[in-house]
């Protein structure tokens, strides 16, 4: 028979890694798996810091997040491990971000997090320890579809979705990994954390980038790469200077403050020019956005994508941001690769972003891949398109 995290045979039967931050939603998913009787194991990942941020909220993966993990665990009963990643985590996430605001990106650590750390060198760690299956505390649904493989599926609580900052995880990947909260609403799991008598129930929620204690990721790139604050000219479309600036690392497409020059009218930054150290400023609608190009595409639809786009374009709901609902778009193929062309189009679209592919829009809806932003544009002249269907695209 198949039991609750859809795997043959019995739970006593079946080990779980459960990837304890030391925040409520994974204590919850620990808890709940150990409550259905499965050979639970904590794994807690020590990423930064060893310590330094004990006592700030916000943080996972570091000082009093382990211990909170450590409690949980003895609290419910499972062995816990700790495992030192910090230089796994510098290298592949750190550095990364670091490099990517130095060359003009937005980047989105989460997402390096997930693809580099969690779901594959965590992963390779669960298997070593003997297990079927590894399990996090994500608000994203994985189901088994018609032919056989497993699919990833938005979160039943729209507010908490996190299916944006995994679609980097392939099909092998999804075969061992669950998400025991993706059907479940962060009020339901903090009840759930009461229930089992858990010290984090109502332990304040991590921020997007968990490694920066100040908030001020700025001065955290400075030390990392000297020089990377180098000033130069804030430019308008025209590409003349109104004014200096003190490294573009400050800056993203569609910050408005903070910009330090007077103007006549609200002044956005449009672009940056990381080789001539120029931030491009415009008035508002020169953020908007209809066409994207993107790179490092992962396709988790059940057609093969190289072979669909080769034939037509495809149609799809796509969101360049994880707060944003999907929006109607197509999926072509072009000599600069993935293209997706936006029906209603976007405002503020920078490099380094990622660009999600959905197949409809509701709280259920199955995330068909993704890819990084590598270019974005306006096309005034270009023909409209018509909107995508509902149905799904596959």
């Amino acid at each position: 028979m198949l039991n609750s995290l859809d795997i043959e045979g019995r739970p006593q039967d079946t080990r779980v890694v459960v990837a304890m931050s030391g925040g409520v939603d994974s204590s919850v998913t620990a808890a709940l798996l150990k409550e259905e009787g499965y050979d639970v194991v904590g794994v807690t990942l020590q990423l930064y810091d060893h310590g330094a941020a004990i006592h700030r909220k916000g943080a996972c993966c570091a000082g009093q997040d382990i211990h909170d993990a450590r409690r949980v665990a003895s609290a419910i009963g499972i062995p816990h491990y700790v495992l030192d990643y910090e230089s796994r985590f510098k290298e592949a996430v750190i550095d990364r971000f670091a490099e990517s605001y130095v060359s003009g990106e937005t980047p989105v650590p989460c997402i390096e997090c997930n693809q580099a750390i969690k779901f594959r060198d965590l992963l390779t760690t669960a298997r070593d320890l003997g297990a079927q299956v590894l399990a996090t505390g994500h608000y994203v649904a994985s189901r088994r579809l018609a032919d056989g493989t497993r699919g990833l599926f938005r979160a039943c609580d729209s507010e908490r979705d996190q299916s944006y900052f995994l679609f980097a995880t392939t099909r092998e990947q999804l075969e061992f990994l669950r998400f025991p909260l993706g059907d479940r609403t962060k009020p339901e799991v903090r009840e759930l954390a009461r229930r089992f008598g858990l010290a984090v129930a109502d332990k304040h929620d991590s921020q997007d980038i968990c490694f920066v204690p100040s908030g001020r990721y700025s001065e955290m790139i400075e030390r990392l790469l000297p020089g990377a604050a180098d000033p130069g000219d804030i430019v308008d479309l025209g590409g003349r200077v109104l004014g200096q600036h003190q490294g573009i690392i400050h800056f993203t497409v569609g910050q408005r403050r903070g910009l330090g020059i007077a103007a006549g009218e609200p002044l956005y930054v449009v672009r940056l020019d990381a080789s001539r150290r120029r931030v491009i400023v415009g008035p508002r609608d020169a953020l908007k956005t209809t066409r994207m190009w993107l790179r490092d595409v992962n396709w988790l639809g059940s057609a093969d994508f190289d072979r669909a786009l080769a034939t037509d374009r495809i149609e799809a709901f796509v969101k360049v941001r994880s707060t944003r609902q999907p929006q109607p778009a197509w999926l072509a193929r072009s000599a600069e690769g993935t293209v997706v062309d936006l029906v209603a189009g976007e405002e503020g679209v920078a490099p380094g972003q990622a660009c999600v592919f959905y197949d409809a829009v509701d709280g259920q809806a199955r995330v068909l891949g993704g890819g990084f932003i590598k270019g974005a544009a306006s096309l005034p002249d270009a023909p409209e398109i018509e909107a995508p269907s509902v149905e799904a695209a596959e």
